[in-house]
């Protein structure tokens, strides 16, 4: 069984680690605790060993523990390790090589993958000193997970929330299924080309209004981290999101619908493409140069203009067609034929298509949220093929899609296709 050390950092976000902890271990993981003293103060020590079945761990200076396991052992023991929340103090240590306490002293002596789900008040998440030590630890191979963007326990509102303990469960899982029985992690992909679309479009009505689909960007950001793991080069081209740039993954960031089809077409060519962005259907005809006034009267109609299909527009590319054309549809009623019938209209090749309705049975709903609903339909020769799936994480929704194209690729790879 593949060991987790979870280092639980002082956040009020320690409160979610016994969750963590069920989580990891509903995912045949063991699971050992590290805690900072100040993590003491929002979830009990007693709570964590009862939940994890281990011994929990607080104190450097401890004779017995290190006695028994010391902090060397301990972090060259376990197969990640998973830093939950990260504090801004945890990040500030781990990115200049301090090592003053357990917790910081085990993420310097180890020799194994970390994994950071950052928890932070927004202005402290924003500050140029965080943003710095989060580049240094990108910079470093550190994965970081979030930070989510809500409402605050100080009440403000914006990124630095924790992300919820399933996606992080789920993206620790992925992050051990990824790495190869000799140590090394899986590239099935390397050598290939991949685009990925994400987030919203907002067209602008004036300066100040524009109107946009309700898309956080999640789960285009998840799959272009999982692609990339697995060695492939990937080209993120994102709408408005609160989400930093997945690890390794080439960025463009837009606003418009016109801006991503541009930066989409100048990606090619590519083995594959995922079309995840919520593109807006339509723009405004014109866009007012300031700011539009009420004067007591009802609103001027507002003119529509058909914005240009990005999905279609690859598929006919000619000979920059991406090989693997991977199409989303968001449905709130009659998901697999309006899926279906989106699959032969954009011709390509495969469509996954997400319940985003209010019956999915996902708490909170799809957009926005760390899970999905998915149904996979791929074109074939005759009909099209359906998969049906579980609601699961966005990071395992991701997982599942890379191991999906990954397939693909050495298939046609063996039947001597050049793709």
């Amino acid at each position: 069984m593949q060991r987790v050390l979870l280092i639980i950092g002082g956040g009020i976000a320690a409160y979610k680690a016994p969750e963590l902890v069920r989580q990891l271990r509903s995912r045949d993981l063991a699971v050992r605790c590290l805690m900072t003293a100040a993590a003491e103060q929002f979830v009990s020590p007693l709570s964590l060993a009862s939940v994890s079945g281990d011994k929990v761990y607080e104190n450097l200076f401890d004779l017995t523990d290190e006695a028994e396991m010391g902090h060397i052992q301990l972090s060259r023991d376990a197969d990640i390790i998973l830093v939950a929340p990260a504090t801004a103090d945890l990040m500030a240590k781990a990115a200049q090589g301090l090592a003053n306490d357990l917790a910081s002293t085990s993420l310097l002596a180890t020799d194994k993958k970390i994994i950071m789900a950052p928890a932070m008040n927004v202005r402290m998440w924003q500050h140029e000193a965080t943003q710095r030590n989060l580049s240094q630890l990108i910079a470093d191979g550190v994965s970081i997970i979030g930070p989510e963007e809500g409402d605050m326990a100080c009440g403000e509102f914006g990124p630095g929330r924790m992300s919820e303990p399933q996606t992080i469960a789920a993206a620790t899982a992925a992050a051990l299924a990824g790495r190869a029985p000799d140590g090394g992690t899986d590239k099935t992909l390397s050598g290939r080309k991949f685009l990925v679309t994400a987030g919203p479009t907002h067209e602008p009505i004036d300066p100040v209004r524009y109107i946009a689909n309700r898309s956080s960007g999640k789960q285009g950001y998840a799959i272009a981290a999982a692609l990339a793991a697995r060695g492939a080069e990937v080209h993120l081209v994102s709408g408005p999101t609160a989400l930093a740039a997945p690890q390794g993954v080439h960025m463009a960031r837009v606003e418009t619908a016109r801006e991503m089809l541009a930066a989409a077409q100048a990606v090619l060519p590519v083995d594959g493409a995922v079309m995840t962005a919520a593109v807006a259907d339509w723009r405004p005809s014109d866009c007012d140069a300031q700011k539009i006034k009420k004067n007591g009267d009802a609103p001027a109609p507002l003119s529509l203009t058909e914005n240009p299909d990005i999905l279609a527009t690859l598929a006919a590319a000619g000979k920059n067609r991406p090989a693997l054309l991977i199409g989303f549809a968001a449905e709130t009623e009659n998901i697999e034929a309006h899926a279906t019938a989106k699959l032969a209209k954009k011709k390509c090749d495969w469509i996954v298509a997400n319940n985003v309705g209010a019956e999915s049975g996902i708490v909170g709903g799809v957009m926005g949220g760390d899970t999905n609903a998915i149904s996979l339909i791929c074109a074939t020769e005759r009909k099209p093929s359906v998969e049906n799936f579980d609601i699961m994480s966005k990071h395992e929704v991701a997982t599942l899609l890379s191991d999906r194209m990954a397939a693909h690729f050495a298939a046609a790879k063996s039947k001597g296709k050049t793709e």
